[in-house]
């Protein structure tokens, strides 16, 4: 497994944990490194995503929203909501990043992580957002 996809596995972990438990965003990922990857020392690509996530969670909320129909945030499951808020924070400010494998990072955290359609629904949500607001070439 890759780098950054082990990267983006440990930010959806954290952004789950943040959820669930209001903590600091610094403070729970020096807990879960301490306590799931001590060996592998800082994340940087991991840190970058959830600190990016945080600061611009309104934004990547609203566009989330606008583009998922009969979706709130609040019915959306913990998961996908997340993979969501990770792949949009890196299609906005990761420009490093070819869109096309954001798209497919995505998919497939959510095809590991989320439900049976979590898949679909991520990349739906994903590619209409793409196609209509952030127009990079895939």
């Amino acid at each position: 497994m890759g780098k950054r996809r082990r990267s983006r596995e440990f930010a959806l972990q954290v952004l789950y944990q943040l959820e669930m438990t209001g903590q600091d965003a610094l403070q729970a990922l020096i807990q879960l490194r301490e306590n799931f990857s001590p060996d592998e020392g800082e994340d940087e690509f991991a840190k970058r995503i959830v600190l990016g996530v945080m600061e611009h969670r309104q934004e990547i909320d609203r566009l989330i929203e606008g583009q998922s129909e009969n979706w709130r945030l609040e019915r959306m499951t913990l998961v996908d909501r997340n993979i969501l808020r990770i792949a949009l924070f890196e299609l906005l400010r990761c420009d490093e990043i070819p869109p096309k494998v954001t798209l497919n990072e995505a998919i497939d955290l959510g095809k590991r992580f989320g439900s049976d359609e979590s898949g679909n629904f991520i990349n739906g949500i994903l590619d209409r957002i793409q196609n209509e607001i952030i127009r990079k070439p895939l």
